[in-house]
């Protein structure tokens, strides 16, 4: 799993400002994957938890506070989007980052439309690890502190969206937004009308360390738009400028 440079990457760990407050759960059913992401993650600075088990994630969801989670999509019993299913209704604001193997990319890229903040393909480096990582604490200790606003519900047509439970509800019908769904509303909501680039969009909203490409944004749209019963070929309120990216028509 990890190269050579294991041992001195884990002797002179970055110094990463922000770093203490993260809480992780590390879920793998394999012992040295376990232990070795432990050892790399304490060496950032995180508070860490692991499970062998999606059952026992669970637990440790319910009694602990989770920043993060990294996820194995190959578990035993729980398959791994079920787990991270699970893990989002116990934890919507979790940032999870799930792992998978080669042959297995279309469970990862579901794994994005379905929450999923980042993946990493096994067998992976130390140092990609590491910098997945520190991009996930870069955009979380530079986030600005959430006002007042950044938690007010606000209305997008006939919606509601209310960033505090994560939720967009019409008339009787609710559904649940992943962190990536509510953060594009948001943005989308403060400037209405304006078009946003595909890249602008993945800057703010995954990050300037993101890995993926334009295609996890385009299929998160999708999604939302299905949310906001705005699908179709000629939708009302999510437009698509063609060539440029996206914009709000309230």
């Amino acid at each position: 799993m990890f190269n050579a440079s294991t041992a001195a990457v884990l002797s002179h760990p970055p110094q990463i400002a922000g770093a203490n407050f993260l809480n992780l759960l590390i879920v793998d059913d394999d012992r040295t994957i376990r232990e070795a992401c432990r050892e790399v993650a304490q060496s950032l600075g995180f508070n860490t938890q692991v499970a062998e088990s999606a059952e026992q994630a669970y637990r440790l969801l319910d009694s602990s506070s989770t920043d993060a989670v990294l996820l194995d999509l190959r578990l035993p019993g729980a398959g791994g989007l079920e787990a991270l299913h699970t893990i989002k209704k116990h934890r919507a604001e979790a940032l999870v980052i799930v792992v998978t193997g080669y042959g297995t990319v279309k469970s990862a890229v579901q794994a994005m439309k379905d929450g999923a903040y980042d993946y990493v393909t096994k067998p992976f480096g130390v140092r990609e690890l590491l910098a997945r990582i520190h991009a996930l604490l870069r955009r979380t200790a530079a986030a600005p502190s959430a006002g007042a606003n950044a938690q007010a519900p606000f209305q997008i047509g006939s919606d509601t969206i209310d960033p505090k439970t994560f939720q967009l509800k019409r008339e009787k019908t609710v559904e649940e937004l992943t962190s990536k769904e509510l953060k594009l509303l948001q943005l989308f909501s403060a400037h209405p009308g304006e078009v946003f680039s595909r890249d602008r969009l993945l800057n703010e909203v995954w990050g300037y360390n993101y890995y993926g490409t334009t295609r996890t944004l385009d299929q998160v749209i999708v999604q939302l738009r299905k949310k906001l019963g705005d699908n179709g070929d000629d939708p009302n309120h999510l437009l698509t400028v063609h060539g440029v990216g996206y914009k709000l028509v309230l």
